[in-house]
């Protein structure tokens, strides 16, 4: 086949049809909100998950484009007062104008009644009027978008703590500044021992994080984009005792959270805002490949549901398997929307947002990429041509994978960190919407030669240890 010839002006005609079908999407959005606030509602669904669990309270939701994802921890110890009719599990319902304007009202010197239960969700203010919301079906994206969530969690993280005139720097500069050419990105300069430092992109405005210092590896600066999605923490600045960002590296998500008190908020930010949770990221292909039975699924499972949240080590424990055997399985379980990994504490939860486990119809069907590089290497056409170790670790492999030249960097633990394959998934977004079939068949082939599967997964579990306790 002859490579189709690429335009010289490609760039900037997909630039300005992205411009043009962002604001006809934003026109409509406002003008459909004004004429018909229900049908605006129904098409851009923002209802929250709430999971009442032995410590703490916790609402899960999307933005309306899935980009976004929050999540506010409240300790129950300090936030609520005692009950003895609580009973633990997870419950969804529609938030409404009505429900969002009822919490409003809320004060610290004003008694507010909150209760969940399965049909729903009810709130009481006072000598207000009771409101209650009825519980709904989630939308399929919110149920992928949980999925991609949880396996961006579990993956190698670069953790900066910002002090609170940082933040407030970062959200304050956003707000009095909108960029008009690229690039639009949030650039971390992170040097060990010294403080993080934060340039905000295309002005170069550099903020510094005093007070604060960076401990971790030594790398290049990591850029995210989509940083004004940042101003949703704006409203919470008042409260905010500390910050902390998980960084997964160059164009892919992050995670900002901040304690609040009794609270904490997290936002997940995907790698920029085109590219939503639920559609748009293939995150968990950039995992180590891991494999468990289902009589280990069931025995995490009941673990889980009896003792509803553990540490990583306790549960390795408890199953009497490897760390590798652990991880893989806890991570079938969230994949299928039973247990979430709560980050900024470093448990596991149980929170079943479906009855039943979560399975292909209604998460869809595997990855094509996913599928097709087993064919590939099933057909044995992949072969590894060089393979050079890295100072930090990492090893860079070249070959040919289903005739495609191809170059792959993996980590000690099997994560693909970068990649190069001319095929036109992987020009067209890299590793933003997970690897190309040839990466993955590469990646496979290595990791059978080398043997390294098993302890690929022992220091996955190793560095999600020393994130979660430094």
């Amino acid at each position: 086949l002859v490579q189709p010839e690429v335009s010289a002006d490609l760039e900037e005609n997909y630039r300005e049809k992205l411009r043009r079908y962002w604001k006809a999407r934003s026109h409509y959005s406002l003008r459909l909100m004004v004429r018909n606030p229900r049908l605006w509602r129904m098409l851009t669904p923002c209802d929250p998950v709430i999971t009442v669990a032995d410590d703490v309270v916790f609402f899960e939701c999307f933005s309306a484009d899935q980009s976004s994802y929050g999540c506010l921890t409240a300790n129950r110890e300090d936030a609520f007062e005692a009950s003895d009719e609580v009973q633990l599990g997870t419950t969804n319902v529609d938030y409404s104008w009505a429900l969002y304007d009822h919490f409003q009202s809320l004060r610290t010197y004003r008694q507010t009644r909150l209760r969940v239960d399965p049909s729903g969700f009810e709130v009481a203010t006072g000598a207000a009027p009771d409101y209650r919301e009825e519980k709904i079906d989630l939308p399929e994206g919110w149920l992928r978008g949980f999925m991609q969530i949880q396996s961006a969690m579990t993956l190698p993280m670069r953790r900066v703590t910002l002090s609170r005139d940082a933040l407030y720097s970062i959200i304050a500069w956003q707000k009095r500044h909108k960029a008009k050419k690229s690039p639009r990105a949030m650039r971390f300069e992170l040097v060990e021992g010294k403080p993080p430092a934060v340039v905000l992109e295309p002005w170069e405005q550099r903020i510094e994080s005093r007070g604060t210092l960076y401990k971790g590896p030594p790398g290049e600066p990591i850029r995210i984009w989509g940083a004004r999605r940042v101003l949703a923490l704006a409203r919470v600045l008042p409260l905010v005792e500390s910050c902390e960002v998980y960084l997964l590296g160059t164009g892919l998500p992050s995670f900002w959270v901040v304690k609040l008190g009794e609270m904490r908020l997290t936002l997940g930010l995907s790698g920029w805002i085109t590219n939503d949770w639920s559609g748009g990221s293939a995150l968990d292909l950039l995992a180590p490949p891991g494999e468990t039975s289902q009589t280990r699924i069931d025995a995490a499972a009941h673990l889980m549901k009896k003792g509803r949240a553990a540490r990583f080590d306790h549960l390795q424990a408890a199953m009497v398997c490897s760390p590798g055997d652990t991880a893989a399985t806890l991570n079938r379980l969230a994949r299928s929307g039973q247990v979430i990994y709560d980050l900024a504490a470093g448990l596991y939860r149980w929170r079943q947002i479906m009855p039943i486990p979560i399975g292909e119809a209604q998460l869809g069907p595997e990855s094509l990429e996913l599928v097709t590089s087993r064919e590939i290497v099933g057909q044995r056409n992949v072969q590894i041509e060089s393979q050079i170790e890295g100072p930090d670790g990492g090893t860079l492999y070249t070959g040919n994978a289903g005739g495609k030249n191809v170059e792959l960097v993996l980590d000690r633990d099997g994560t693909v960190r970068r990649g190069q394959c001319t095929c036109s998934h992987h020009y067209k977004s890299g590793l933003r919407r997970g690897p190309c079939r040839h990466l993955l068949a590469l990646r496979a082939t290595a990791l059978r030669q080398t043997g390294s599967q098993d302890n690929s997964a022992v220091a996955w579990y190793n560095r999600m240890k020393h994130w979660t306790e430094n």
